[in-house]
Order: C-alpha cells, then structure tokens, then sequence
C-alpha cells in the first residue's frame, strides 16, 4: 500500500516550513501561486491527505455527520439517508452511517464512539429495543455533553430535541377512513410494531377512525403484535374467524403478508378484500400483484429536513436555539388493492 505523506515530510522535502504547506494546500493568499503548484503537485505525488481528526482538535469541527437506523434493508430508511446525505454534500458535510440492528446495547456503543471528535452532531431513528424498555439516557448524555441530535421518525417526548415527523395518527385515521368510504365495515387492523411509537399512533388513529364513525370496535379483527414473526402466526386466524372486507396493517411487511394470505384463502382483492399499509418501497408499487394502496411517507423529505436542522444548530451563533419539530405530511396513494369509490 502507497504511504501517505506528512505536512512535516512534506515541508522537509521542500525545503519550506511546515506552516507554508499548510498555507499552500489550503490556498492561502500569503503563498505565491507558484509556490502552490508545486507544494500540491508533489503533495499529490506522496498522496497527502488532510488529518481529519487533526483538524478537529484545531478547528474544534469536523464537518461530518454521523447517521443511526435501525434497518438498512428498509426502504423507508435508505430513502431518509439518500436525503440526509444529498443535503450535507450541498453543505459541504461528509456522513458517517451506522445501523443499531434494533439493539440498544449497539445503539449506545455507536453514539459512544462517534462522539469522541468524530462527528459533529447524529442524525437517528430509535432503535426497537431502546423504545421497547423505554431507555433514553445515552440520548440525552449525548446533548448533555454538547453533541446535537436530531431524531426521525421515532422520537420520544423525553428527549428534548429536533425531531422530523410523519403525522402518522392523522395518517392512520384518514387511511382508515377511506376504507370506510369505499364500503368497508369489517376492518382488520395488522401491526408488527406495536412496540415503537408510530406504530401506537398510528394504532390510535385506526381507533379513532371507527368511533367517528360509530363503528363498534372488534378486537377479533385487532393484531398487535411486536415482531413480523409473531404477526405471522396468528394472522391466518384472522381470516378463518371473522368476515374481513377491509384490512389496514401498519408497516409495509404487515401489508405485503395480509396481501398473500388474503390471496391464499381465496378472497378478490379489491372486490373483496381491500388492503392498505403503511410505507410506500418498490415491494408495494411494482412487485406485488395486485399492487398495493400504501401511505406515503416521503423518507426523502425526512432526510432533507433532518439534515437542514442539524446544519442549522451546527452552523448557528445563537447558544439557545430553540428546539423544533417539522411534521411531514404524508399521502395516501392508491393503486390496485382497494376499490374505488
């Protein structure tokens, strides 16, 4: 492998003090032009490269970001980062991604580890098993000692923080909603995420949608569950016990399973059976048949907005910033597994 060179082997090299190399590789205008070509063409020969952390001790900034999600193989999640990172280019920021695989044990050594100089500020998503034994102290450890969050998607009011949003409850109650529009009055109501906050709200906005409408709520058509594991094995009982004309199910899989065994026990979708989920990946729009009726949840935006907001705090000279939360609106778009009205 190709050693790199050091400012001070560089200078020594040169015949120049290790300050005007510096100087020169960062266009000073103290340097003469033809001293710079020189001090970056034979820095490029010996493969130089800036000490980033070097920088950090200086500067006392790294212009990096550091991102935690939970589930890389989750389309929502590569849609926010693919918006993370297209704002901090523009911005002149490199990011650092991480994934907690849901463990909070993991979740605490990543945010452990960045913030020894290594980032300037994190970018996350709670992980599953943070939310489940309701463990928030590393989160606030971390801001504590000067290190900004802005959390996505699943936040907790016990951190004080940005935060970046779906309005999933008034997602949830219009999705259902528009079942009810459509004609259906047996709606099931599938969740794997009964143990994460947006799948409580969005719980609650299903609830709420069939009290507005005088709707008796059934629990035998009610799956909440914490694991797509534990959803699949009771979901087939929904269909063998009750008459379903309706299904809402809480995250993109939950959707995708409700779909395949709804075709598996020989109901027409959408002529009997419409589906709606949560979500909105390449599963839902192009793979499946029928395709699904999915929420839209904009990752993208989510992206962009949570980096804006940690550039902003980052790059303010105000000590007392107030704390926000953008609510992303979401939308529902249809496709072929619900009727039309």
């Amino acid at each position: 492998m190709k050693t790199r060179a050091t400012l001070k082997q560089i200078a020594k090299e040169l015949h120049v003090s290790v300050s005007t190399v510096s100087k020169a590789l960062n266009d000073s205008p103290e340097i003469s032009e033809q001293t710079k070509i020189r001090i970056k063409e034979y820095a490029k020969l010996k493969n130089y490269k800036p000490n980033v952390i070097g920088l950090n001790l200086k500067n006392r900034k790294t212009k990096t970001i550091g991102v935690i999600i939970p589930n890389i193989l989750n389309s929502f999640f590569a849609k926010v980062f693919s918006g993370i990172e297209k704002i901090a280019d523009e911005k002149g920021y490199n990011v650092i991604m991480c994934i907690s695989n849901e463990s909070l044990k993991k979740e605490v050594h990543t945010l452990d580890m960045l913030s020894n100089g290594t980032i300037d500020g994190f970018i996350l998503a709670i992980s599953e098993e943070a939310q489940k034994l309701q463990e928030y102290n590393h989160f606030t450890a971390i801001i504590n000692e000067g290190t900004p969050i802005v959390m996505f998607d699943r936040i907790v009011d016990e951190v004080i923080c940005d935060k970046v949003i779906v309005d999933d409850f008034d997602s949830a109650l219009n999705s259902t909603q528009h079942l009810i529009n459509i004609g259906c009055k047996n709606i099931a109501l599938l969740s794997s995420i009964d143990n994460l906050s947006v799948g409580k709200l969005r719980a609650e906005g299903y609830l709420q949608a069939l009290k507005n409408n005088k709707i008796a709520i059934n629990p035998n058509l009610i799956l909440r569950m914490d694991s797509e594991e534990a959803l699949k094995e009771k979901i087939e009982e929904i269909f063998d016990k009750n008459v379903i004309d309706g299904i809402f199910a809480l995250d993109e899989n939950d959707s995708v399973a409700a779909l395949k065994i709804g075709l598996k026990k020989g109901y027409k979708v959408p002529e009997e059976l419409s589906i709606i989920g949560f979500a909105d990946g390449i599963l839902a729009s192009r793979r499946l048949s029928p395709s699904l009726t999915t929420v839209s949840q904009y990752g993208v935006e989510i992206g962009e907005e949570s980096a804006r907001l940690l550039i902003n705090r980052l790059e303010s000279k105000e000590e007392n910033l107030p704390y926000e939360t953008v609510v992303i609106k979401t939308q529902l778009r249809e496709r072929e597994s619900t009727r039309s009205l």
